[in-house]
């Protein structure tokens, strides 16, 4: 290869070769995360979006989105990495009512959705489910630490001719054939119509922060439940299904990057309930950054 003409050719060739094949790996290691339209998974998508680029990789975040959406976005490729919940995607994404241990939860969606090309890495320990909750001041007053000391105290109450204990819930909850109806009936209570307030589920923090209602009806994470000074009521029957968070991941964005579901696994083994409450406060109540929140919790944790 004497022509310098085809000498000359051969290198640009090379060096186009060599810019599409980075390019290909530039693209394998460019990961578009989604979120939904609420503080947490907004605090969440935004703390993977720090700690992916911490490791090394371009990283595009599209939150702000409604939960049917970014599981369509997600299964049709538009994005790569979100956070989801177990108890969403039995419910609302397969329509399964059975009831399930979060074992059983956790193993049959990530069986339902490999099919569909969505793995499940490993569940943390923040399960944001319904849950119940009473002004603390109340809830310590009258003994009540779980749902079946509500049910005790309303039945003893309704002997004695006591005074309403009004209840707020949202209009689904009230109706829909898992809410509220048969919660009672597993716990062995009845309230009166005129005792359950159906509102919109943000009123129902702040009537309860007003003590305007006796118990109502939350997000077990919530920032509002420690701003407030709330306390949730244990489920001690286990009537509502967990809803642990849980990166879902595209196998083939998996099979491109083989050390990041290792990396997320690490970031969910950091993650529970108590930690993720403090900082949906921290952006709720003390207004922070949802940034900087993120960044916050990844310094501590040792992950950045």
């Amino acid at each position: 290869m004497n022509n310098p003409s085809i000498a000359k050719y051969a290198a640009c060739a090379l060096v186009m070769a060599l810019a599409m094949f980075g390019a290909a790996n530039a693209s394998a290691q460019n990961l578009v995360i989604g979120g939904k339209n609420f503080t947490e998974q907004l605090i969440l998508s935004d703390m993977t979006a720090q700690y992916l680029r911490a490791k090394g990789y371009d990283t595009e975040l599209k939150n702000g989105l409604g939960t049917t959406l970014m599981r369509s976005a997600l299964e049709s490729g538009q994005l790569d990495i979100v956070w989801d919940y177990t108890g969403t995607a039995l419910i609302v994404y397969n329509h399964i009512e059975d009831k399930l241990d979060p074992e059983q939860i956790y193993d049959k969606v990530k069986e339902l959705d490999a099919p569909r090309g969505l793995a499940w890495l490993n569940e943390s320990e923040l399960n944001n489910t319904y849950a119940f909750a009473m002004p603390k001041k109340l809830a310590d007053q009258y003994g009540i630490n779980s749902l079946q000391d509500l049910a005790n105290r309303i039945n003893a109450d309704d002997k004695e001719g006591g005074k309403p204990h009004l209840m707020g819930v949202d209009y689904e909850f009230a109706s829909r054939p898992d809410g509220l109806g048969p919660m009672q009936e597993l716990y062995g209570f009845k309230l009166e119509r005129g005792e359950v307030k159906q509102m919109d589920p943000g009123l129902v923090y702040t009537a309860l922060k007003n003590e305007q209602l006796f118990v109502g009806l939350t997000y077990a994470s919530d920032g509002r439940i420690k701003g407030f000074d709330l306390k949730l009521l244990d489920d001690d029957k286990g009537y509502f299904a967990a809803y642990k968070a849980t990166p879902v991941v595209r196998q083939d964005i998996l099979d491109k990057n083989p050390k990041l579901a290792g990396q997320l696994n690490e970031l969910a083994a950091k993650i529970d309930t108590a930690k993720m409450t403090e900082l949906n406060k921290r952006v709720d109540i003390d207004q922070e950054p949802v940034g900087k929140v993120a960044a916050d919790f990844l310094k501590e944790s040792g992950l950045i």
